[in-house]
């Protein structure tokens, strides 16, 4: 198959998502088009069948912002003509299911196919902001195929947005090849010197992510082991928590690594990782932590409960309950039998459920459903 993949090329789950899924398909012998305003940080070195093209989204004085979504989709156009594109599959309900559907009126008599993947905050999120209810909802009805990474997110869709046709649940994927307790990259006495335990958190350092919540719940479980946190990510909550580290006299044990592009890397040195978020659709990172046999500690909201098995693979309460999470994370690094069963199910769960290998040929599927059928039901 000839497929383009429109994706945001930054660290969250949907460009992770779409770039593995790239990569993916291109082992399996697919010709893929990736489509973005800049490489996507997982596709920067080559890869055979996998082409980038770069938006060119050029300013106008008579336009206040570029009109991107007008950009992307003469790309479309371009890229589906010269390469013979069947298929577009787009990650992000906006702009890119809007820029698919353009690109497919325009092509007229190619035939084109669109298929949009649903990722969470653009449903829970952007969704909930009127002014685009309408186009999200022309955008999930009028593609071909659509898609949603987890279970509650499927439901959360059709409720909110009273969908009557088909939305296919596919759910998110891991290399645990990559994501293995065997990567050696990470060496722990860096940040252990004396043996402590390492709790990690990775995120965008949104308010959603309730980083000050690790934060929090890392003071707890410091003043009872000796520990350490590592912080991966950037964003508009890290002033606060690097003041609430300061407040709390942590800052000898707390280490801000800012963006990683390979998380593996340092996955394989922690000990527990930590995810009180108030809002997840899945939980990519809490699947990556498993397959590093990482056990989780989250919250029970979304889509995480179909990641984390609660009293299994981690431990999943509400909403800011600072108290139990660090009781749980506790619970598991004082009990050396426990913390094992923990982690062998962990990274039993992600190679079972969620291995690579199980769901590319899903969407692999998929597409070849959407090419063989005629017009999508509604």
């Amino acid at each position: 198959m000839r497929i383009g993949i429109v994706c945001y090329p930054t660290h969250g789950g949907s460009g992770v998502l779409a770039s593995e899924l790239a990569l993916g398909l291109a082992e399996r012998g697919h010709e893929i088009h990736i489509v973005s305003y800049t490489i996507p940080f997982r596709l920067r070195s080559f890869h055979q069948n996998v082409l980038i093209h770069e938006v060119d989204v050029l300013s106008y004085p008579l336009f206040k912002y570029p009109p991107y979504a007008l950009s992307l989709a003469t790309k479309l156009v371009a890229v589906a003509k010269e390469y013979r594109l069947e298929l577009i599959h787009a990650h992000y309900a906006v702009p890119h299911a809007t820029s698919a559907f353009l690109a497919k009126q325009m092509l007229g008599a190619q035939g084109l196919k669109t298929i949009t993947t649903l990722h969470g905050t653009d449903i829970t999120l952007v969704g909930l902001d009127e002014s685009f209810y309408e186009v999200i909802k022309f955008n999930i009805e009028e593609s071909d195929g659509v898609t949603a990474v987890s279970n509650y997110l499927q439901q959360r869709t059709i409720d909110q947005f009273a969908i009557r046709r088909e939305i296919r649940v596919i759910h998110n994927f891991v290399d645990t090849h990559r994501y293995s307790p065997e990567t050696t990259s990470c060496t722990k006495e860096h940040f252990a010197p004396h043996g402590e335990k390492i709790l990690m958190h990775a995120s965008n350092f949104r308010p959603l992510k309730r980083t000050i919540d690790v934060v929090r719940i890392f003071d707890r479980v410091r003043q009872q082991i000796p520990a350490k946190l590592l912080l991966v990510g950037e964003g508009p909550d890290r002033l606060g928590v690097q003041q609430l580290v300061k407040e709390l006299g942590l800052s000898q044990d707390v280490f801000f690594l800012g963006e990683q592009d390979y998380l593996e890397n340092l996955m394989s040195c922690a000990d527990l990782f930590v995810l009180p978020s108030e809002q997840e659709s899945f939980g990519l990172v809490a699947l990556e932590a498993q397959s590093s046999a990482l056990p989780v500690i989250g919250t029970s909201i979304g889509g995480l409960p179909e990641v984390v098995l609660h009293d299994q693979t981690g431990f999943l309460l509400p909403v800011g309950e600072i108290e139990g999470m660090a009781e749980g994370a506790l619970q598991l690094l004082k009990d050396p039998s426990l913390y094992d069963s923990f982690r062998k199910c962990a990274r039993q769960r992600a190679i079972e459920c969620f291995d690579s290998k199980l769901i590319i040929p899903q969407y692999e599927a998929f597409y070849q459903e959407i090419l063989d059928s005629g017009e999508h039901s509604q």
